[in-house]
């Protein structure tokens, strides 16, 4: 069952936080909201599916400080910041360190709903690329380390025999441990296995 995206609203003004999630609802959009950074962190939602409408300065902890938080966390959860007062400098720097967008208040309601959707999709394709790391990992961590010896020096290139004689055995122990690491890491070929551990490095 796929997990239902949510925008979670970040901004110290309860005004423009009731306003900002009645829009949101009214286009058919769940959203939670939170009056201050620390409540957002607080609340567990780091890791949840969705995307963070933040506003930039709040007091105690601005929306650049909890960026910097989530990131440190390894959240993917895009970030669209608002702003009342900002500056362009400091949109760039927000989309430098990682920010999907940057909107001023008032929002301009189309730009809104249309930021929302695109850091939906974005969220939803690393959460995949994520979940597709971890089996990819599942699978590694299954080998044994002579099988996983055998494996990176397959990935080098090497043939069997060549192989062997890097590890000290024979051509039909490789044989028997490259049919294991095929099965175990469900690939059928060299390129495949290749392709999948570069999955692990995007």
């Amino acid at each position: 069952m796929t997990e239902v995206a949510n925008v979670f609203l970040v901004d110290d003004q309860p005004a423009v936080l009731k306003a900002m999630a009645r829009l949101l609802q009214s286009a058919g959009v769940s959203a939670v909201t939170f009056e201050s950074a620390q409540a957002f962190l607080d609340s567990g939602n780091a890791s949840k599916a969705g995307c963070l409408v933040l506003d930039l300065a709040m007091p105690d902890m601005d929306g650049m400080a909890l960026q910097g938080k989530l990131t440190a966390m390894g959240s993917d959860l895009p970030i669209i910041f608002l702003t009342g007062h900002g500056s362009i400098d400091t949109g760039v720097l927000a989309m430098k360190l990682g920010a999907q967008d940057f909107l001023t208040k008032p929002v301009d309601a189309d730009k809104l709903l249309a930021a929302v959707q695109t850091a939906f999709e974005r969220n939803r394709l690393a959460r995949l690329a994520s979940a597709e790391k971890q089996v990819i990992q599942a699978r590694l961590n299954s080998l044994t380390p002579r099988e996983l010896e055998v494996l990176y020096l397959l990935v080098e290139g090497k043939l069997n025999k060549q192989v062997a004689a890097e590890l000290g055995t024979v051509e039909k122990t490789i044989k028997v441990h490259r049919a294991k690491v095929m099965s175990k890491m469900d690939v059928t070929s060299v390129a495949a296995l290749i392709h999948m551990l570069e999955k692990l490095k995007g």
